[in-house]
């Protein structure tokens, strides 16, 4: 282990990590640009979060319109613990329920994936960082309906102070060893 030199710390620590899935709904999805890579990738970080015990939240904008988070999502969470918050606001911090909740998990690390990335996804995490959380943006398991406006929101967090990470980064560095009870579930996971 290496010698703290200043406060800040850069490696995301599982204790202190939650998440959070924006969007995937099925009226939306269709019309993100590489959905299906997008879906799968998500399904994957599901399980792989769940193996390693990190809580998870849902939210939904305005369900009436864009409907249910898609069926092959909704069947792996099935039986986890994980909230679900319908909402109108962009931001999911601006949803009085879906923020307390978020607050109440006492773990200031928030793993954001869904859509769309330059929209809710970004200002989530643009809010996460107004409060003094740290959002990590799982790039491949974001999206938007044109690749241009992912890729300047990526940009515009990573500039705010957002971290962006990737499906199988993420799940390594939560799980840090091979002895670890996840890594096979993990790596199973991720062939």
């Amino acid at each position: 282990m290496s010698t703290m030199i200043n406060d800040r710390t850069y490696r995301i620590a599982r204790e202190n990590t939650q998440a959070m899935i924006v969007d995937v709904q099925e009226r939306l999805t269709p019309h993100i640009y590489d959905h299906e890579n997008i879906v799968k990738k998500t399904v994957t970080l599901i399980k792989g979060l769940q193996a390693l015990n990190i809580p998870i939240m849902l939210n939904e904008q305005y369900k009436k319109g864009l409907g249910d988070t898609l069926p092959e999502l909704r069947e792996v969470l099935e039986g986890d613990n994980a909230k679900s918050f319908e909402k109108v606001t962009f931001s999911a911090c601006d949803n009085n329920d879906s923020w307390h909740h978020l607050a109440q998990q006492n773990r200031s690390t928030v793993l954001l994936f869904g859509a769309e990335a330059h929209v809710c996804i970004m200002q989530t995490a643009l809010d996460l960082l107004d409060n003094g959380m740290q959002p990590v943006i799982i790039g491949d398991a974001v999206g938007s309906r044109f690749p241009y406006d992912k890729k300047q929101a990526i940009r515009r967090i990573r500039r705010a102070g957002g971290v962006i990470s990737t499906v199988e980064s993420i799940l390594f560095e939560l799980c840090r060893s091979s002895e670890d009870s996840a890594f096979k579930t993990i790596i199973n996971l991720i062939k």
